[in-house]
């Protein structure tokens, strides 16, 4: 049988675990990356920063997805995975530190006892009150966490404890998000009969508890990067594709070189917008459904500082809405994960969904910010060792009311020998990207068994 051709376009996470699963699929198959950044592993990012290893893009993968821990595993890199020191991280609201709520679901407190001095007492006793209120809930409803919570548990609950979660995640906010991605064990409650949005709550409560929740690569992201390309044996071309053509049962790309490339099958795993130029002559419902799926922008500041200044015992600060703070949050990376040099690292992130910060602010803007930002939350002056600016660019998808009818569009419409993957599908974590490569590789699988 003769081996089969692919072009993966994209080098991120996706593409990459793409690649890796088509070569474990067929040892001789001919795979082809085509990607025009100036190095692999798009949103995984690590940096030497005060000496030592950073990430600067993505940070964190949740522990609950099973799919990262697993591709650790087959890659022989298990033993590279951190844990949390266990640290908890703090909010910031009302120009003031407090303990991150207890009992919610991103934010979605279960009860009213554990908002106590984050929000105001009319807000304590509004969701105290919730369970006596009517609620009007449509099965299969997917509306904006900021509607439901705002209307259920009032304003104060989604800017001082809904939004700092969803802002670190999605660089978006309560209004910009749908339920059932942002929860969706409580709208499968409330679909299932919860009388009220707090019943929902603690009925989800026991699928978001328990284990730790985050972990990290020893050495970075890099390290995954690195295995994922010599385990695929992966031929890259550096350059963008402009052209996508049907070629008898196969495909043409165009690359901005002038280059032509074919493959038996694709993997595009590019963000949306891309996806529907290079489909809309091909798939029209599917770039019509990509090109609905709306991307917001982020910077990251990672500073190296001096070993002895006096952070507070946590992992960081998340930022409510509505502060006068420019960051939306700070990571005290060496409290989180534990110090490992002469020098303390840490990263304020900045953007959220249509504030224009990351695509507007100079670097040095930014760095200034960060200086602020330290000295209004806890109150130190830091003289930076080491400072890495990074921009990501369109890069964090809004899973916004709706997300999954676009993301089945998206599928439903593309033509045989093509296939998608990406953080705007399956969710925006590492393990989600992981997720939807093996997603679209299976689908190509399926096909030629067919």
């Amino acid at each position: 049988m003769t081996s089969r051709s692919y072009c993966v376009v994209g080098g991120g996470v996706s593409g990459l675990t793409a690649a890796y699963r088509l070569r474990a699929a067929d040892a001789d198959a001919d795979i082809t990356l085509v990607e025009p950044g100036d190095r692999l592993g798009g949103i995984l990012r690590t940096e030497r920063v005060g000496a030592q290893s950073m990430d600067v893009g993505a940070e964190a993968f949740v522990l609950r997805r099973p799919e990262l821990p697993a591709l650790l595993a087959e890659l022989g890199l298990s033993g590279r995975q951190l844990a949390t020191t266990g640290a908890r991280p703090l909010i910031y609201a009302g120009q003031t530190l407090h303990p991150l709520p207890t009992g919610t679901v991103v934010g979605i407190p279960s009860s009213a006892a554990s908002m106590v001095g984050l929000v105001d007492e009319a807000t304590v006793a509004r969701i105290e009150a919730e369970p006596a209120r009517p609620l009007d809930w449509r099965p299969g409803a997917d509306p904006a966490v900021a509607d439901l919570v705002g209307e259920r548990f009032g304003e104060q609950t989604v800017a001082r404890s809904v939004d700092p979660l969803l802002s670190g995640v999605y660089a978006g906010s309560a209004a910009t998000i749908g339920l059932r991605a942002a929860a969706p064990g409580v709208a499968a409650a409330l679909d299932g009969g919860a009388a009220c949005l707090t019943d929902a709550v603690r009925r989800a409560l026991p699928l978001a508890t328990g284990a730790p929740v985050f972990g990290a690569i020893d050495g970075g992201y890099q390290v995954l990067v690195d295995e994922l390309v010599r385990r695929s044996r992966l031929r890259r071309v550096r350059a963008a594709v402009r052209r996508l053509d049907r070629a008898g049962a196969g495909w043409d790309l165009l690359d901005d070189s002038g280059a032509r490339h074919h493959a038996d099958a694709v993997v595009l795993a590019i963000p949306p917008a891309q996806v529907a130029q290079l489909v809309a002559g091909i798939a029209p419902h599917s770039a019509a459904a990509a090109g609905r799926i709306v991307c917001a922008s982020s910077a990251v500041v990672a500073l190296a500082v001096p070993a002895d200044t006096p952070f507070p015992q946590c992992s960081g600060v998340l930022v409510a809405s509505g502060e006068r703070l420019r960051c939306k949050a700070v990571t005290l990376s060496s409290r989180k994960w534990g110090a490992r040099g002469d020098t303390q690292l840490l990263r304020l992130s900045f953007g959220r969904c249509g504030d224009g910060l990351a695509e507007s602010a100079s670097d040095d803007d930014l760095l200034g910010w960060a200086l602020s930002d330290l000295v209004d939350v806890f109150g130190l002056s830091v003289e930076p060792v080491d400072v890495r600016v990074q921009r990501w660019l369109a890069a964090m998808p809004q899973y916004g009311p709706g997300h999954a009818a676009l993301v089945a569009e998206v599928r439903a419409g593309l033509p045989p020998g093509l296939a998608v993957a990406g953080s705007y599908l399956d969710g925006i974590g590492v393990p989600a990207c992981v997720g939807s490569a093996g997603r679209a590789v299976e689908a190509l699988e399926a096909e030629v068994a067919r």
